[in-house]
């Protein structure tokens, strides 16, 4: 049917969980046009303490699972997403028909991109999303760039490129999420992106096991801490991090076991490891970008690593004569982009638009994203 008012076909609400798992980003977006977004309401909203114990123990390691324990976990994180939906619209004072779909990405427990069968999956049912809110919800938007020869990922350098791209100046976007990526927006000529490896994932996963805490505040305890040197070229010499672009990566390759098994013997503080593991997200992501696009003038960072202080103050130091800062420096909000990306997704692919950029993921062709559920 047609839309009852002028807001109906501009509204769109994206929903994010990213690999941190540190809670569900919901953002209500209007659209005037795809490159004018207006962040209209956005917030975190906490996972249930034992939903999030889940998805880590499901999404770190190869393990045996019993697949009931899979659906159940499905069905838990689309009811979680489609409250997150309600309560955002409830606070905003927005009803629902108002929306014209939500952009749910849902939760990835595992990304394969490579391989004799590529895969990547993301949980949260979003039949339950569209029931539960009673609004159209467009969700599984990576698998169809996977089908098509990508990787899936990253997805949001084509919302990146409507957003901050400048005729004349070689910017790139910075995400640090879980994972850190890269979109590369030169001044003239075909926008990449990839991504560079671990962001907050082995960060935040290492302080939960040794000081009880999500996530490290500032980066207060990695900077009580010395990168080791030893350590940190174990890590770097990881063959993933030689891959030529296209490539993305997850929980699934980065976790702590991952970290254990190089750590080996070495009798090291916690905080020293700390230390080390900022010095090898800042460390990939500088090697990566001067490689990939030396001309770089601005680096605009977004996600919740732009809150780790001593992070920025590294990768401001590891990329002189760049100017590194928050996407807040343009008056964009650096912890919902990616939820307004989704946003941006679902609106996509309801106007039978592509998504993908095939230059980042390495698809065979731009392709239409995502499946769509009815209200």
């Amino acid at each position: 049917m047609p839309p009852t008012d002028p807001a109906q076909g501009r509204l769109y609400l994206g929903l994010m969980s990213g690999t941190s798992v540190d809670g569900i980003d919901a953002a209500l977006v209007r659209f005037e046009d795809a490159a004018s977004p207006a962040l209209l309401a956005a917030r975190t909203f906490a996972w249930d303490a034992g939903i999030r114990e889940e998805i880590l123990a499901l999404s770190q390691a190869a393990i045996a699972v019993d697949p009931d324990r899979l659906a159940r976990l499905d069905h838990r994180v689309g009811a979680a997403f489609a409250q997150a939906a309600k309560r955002l619209l409830h606070e905003a004072g927005v009803r629902a028909e108002r929306v014209r779909a939500i952009g749910s990405h849902g939760q990835t427990l595992r990304h394969s991109p490579r391989g004799e069968a590529p895969f990547t999956w993301q949980i949260g049912d979003p039949h339950l999303v569209a029931e539960r809110t009673g609004i159209t919800t467009v969700a599984d938007f990576r698998r169809r760039d996977v089908a098509a020869g990508g990787q899936g990922a990253p997805l949001m350098p084509a919302f990146h490129r409507a957003l901050f791209a400048a005729p004349g100046e070689d910017r790139a976007v910075l995400n640090l999420g879980g994972i850190a990526n890269l979109t590369l927006l030169p001044g003239s000529g075909e926008v990449s992106g990839f991504d560079t490896g671990p962001a907050n994932g082995l960060m935040d996963a290492w302080m939960q096991e040794q000081c009880g805490q999500p996530f490290d505040a500032g980066g207060r305890f990695a900077a009580a801490g010395r990168s080791d040197a030893a350590l940190l070229a174990e890590l770097l010499a990881e063959p993933w991090f030689a891959l030529p672009a296209p490539k993305s990566t997850g929980r699934d390759q980065f976790h702590l076991a991952w970290l254990r098994e190089r750590l080996g013997a070495r009798a090291l503080r916690a905080e020293d490891v700390q230390a080390t593991l900022l010095e090898l997200t800042a460390r990939s992501i500088g090697t990566a970008l001067l490689a990939a696009q030396p001309g770089t003038r601005r680096v605009l960072a977004c996600g919740g690593g732009v809150h780790n202080e001593a992070l920025m103050r590294r990768l401001a130091a590891l990329l002189p004569g760049i100017e590194v800062a928050s996407t807040a420096a343009l008056g964009v909000d650096p912890d919902f982009i990616e939820a307004a990306g989704f946003a941006w997704l679902a609106r996509q692919t309801l106007a039978g638009l592509p998504g993908n950029l095939p230059c980042v993921t390495g698809a065979r062709g731009a392709r239409v994203l995502g499946a769509i559920h009815p209200a």
